[in-house]
């Protein structure tokens, strides 16, 4: 197996990505280490916020997002997970699992900020951060979760299973343009670009390809049991827990609704679903997102 690294010169001129790189090393298990690239913004007195992204994306999602969180007083971290963004790419589509993401990403943070922070979390940054509330509650002082969910199988819906298929299979597995048809506003041709930058050949796309089938929505699959045991920390996760979902987003549909039963935390938040708004929710309304951390954050008392 190799582990690749990116090309610098494919993140020139990225639209609207000011931002610092920041890096760690981190042991991505048998004998292989691999840097991992992160995003750190504003004072580093300041509360921290972690914006976790997921599926196939990286953290030039999140770049309409960080400049009002900055200046609401945050400091934001938001990492590109191992095999996507500009951090460290296994080739091997079999080396990736959910428990390994899970360790990479805690490796991460006990490196970075070990601290209590608030949590934003979309898609695969929701399997990953709400694993990691119920797995340790008291290291979040607030979430706001979107177009997300923690699995613990059952029946996968089709939408979600052709999903699957495609990325699994089809040969035609463009990242740029898989974005830009999950939302319900358009992408320019360099912010397309700017999503296909970490993924130039097949072997880098392997992290990407694997992502789908490691989602434990059928019963006997890795991470069910796992996932159990996170939820008596996360159900008792009793921070204020917000739910904004994407009206247009055809796989969680409904699943926000779900958490926001489920949740201690979540009782008498003002949830809500977002009109015009697809499964990249921080594209279509980066606004009401960034508003929704903020809010939720200061009825937590840690953001004045």
């Amino acid at each position: 197996m190799r582990i690749l690294t990116a090309d610098p010169a494919r993140f020139a001129d990225l639209p609207d990505y000011p931002f610092a790189e920041n890096w760690i090393e981190i042991d991505l298990g048998e004998g292989h280490r691999g840097r991992m690239h992160y995003l750190d913004e504003g004072s580093k007195d300041a509360p921290p916020v972690f914006l976790f992204h997921g599926e196939p994306s990286w953290s030039f999602l999140y770049r309409k997002m960080i400049p009002p969180l900055v200046e609401a007083g945050f400091r934001v971290l938001a990492p590109d997970l191992v095999g996507f963004g500009k951090s460290d790419k296994p080739d091997d589509i079999a080396f990736y699992t959910y428990d390994r993401h899970v360790s990479w990403l805690k490796q991460w943070r006990e490196a970075v900020c070990p601290e209590p922070a608030a949590l934003f979390c979309q898609d695969w940054g929701g399997l990953l951060g709400l694993r990691m509330v119920g797995e340790e509650p008291d290291r979040f002082t607030c979430v706001v979760a979107s177009n997300t969910f923690l699995p613990t199988g059952g029946t996968p819906s089709p939408a979600f299973m052709a999903w699957r298929e495609f990325a699994k299979s089809s040969p035609d597995f463009r990242i740029g343009a898989l974005i830009d048809r999950a939302t319900a506003t358009e992408r320019s041709e360099a912010e397309i670009a700017a999503y296909d930058a970490p993924f130039p050949d097949e072997p880098s796309k392997a992290g990407a390809r694997a992502f789908p089938a490691l989602v434990p929505v059928e019963d006997g699959m890795d991470g069910i049991e796992q996932n159990q045991r996170a939820w008596v920390g996360l159900a008792g996760f009793d921070k204020p827990f917000l739910t904004l979902f994407g009206a247009d987003d055809p796989v969680t549909g409904g699943l926000g609704e779900t958490l926001a039963k489920r949740i201690k935390g979540a009782e008498g938040m003002p949830h809500a679903i977002l009109p015009t708004c697809g499964h990249f929710c921080q594209e279509d309304r980066p606004a009401e997102l960034a508003q929704g951390v903020i809010d939720t954050a200061r009825k937590a008392g840690v953001l004045g």
